[in-house]
């Protein structure tokens, strides 16, 4: 589900990719995924390959927030949580520190 994810965000050019493994620290869900793009255009784009994707290898996505504002689309897998950003907004929610305990995932195998 988590490489589904990564390389489908990759294939839509997404910047930035990283993977946290917060099964230790959160209830929510095992992975968090975080991207970014530079555009809203860009964002609903690897929103859109993330999904079909998923759903190809019949993944139930659950639900997804923040698609008509095109800043911040989360998508929820169930075990992932997937967080697209455009730039600005990734840094000020600053997610990889505000879970600065959770490892990262390398995903260097998954993305070109």
């Amino acid at each position: 589900m988590l490489e589904i994810a990564v390389k489908a965000a990759d294939s839509k050019r997404a910047e930035e990719i990283v993977a946290l493994d917060v099964r230790e620290i959160s209830l929510l869900a095992d992975y968090f995924m975080i991207c970014q793009a530079t555009s809203e255009r860009q964002i609903n784009a690897i929103v859109e390959e993330i999904i079909e994707k998923e759903e190809e290898a019949k993944i139930e996505v659950k639900r997804i927030e923040g698609k008509d504002a095109g800043k911040w689309v989360l998508i929820d897998l169930g075990d992932i949580i997937v967080h697209v950003f455009q730039s600005s907004e990734r840094a000020f929610y600053n997610l990889e520190k505000l879970w600065s305990d959770a490892p990262m995932i390398d995903l260097h195998a998954w993305v070109e």
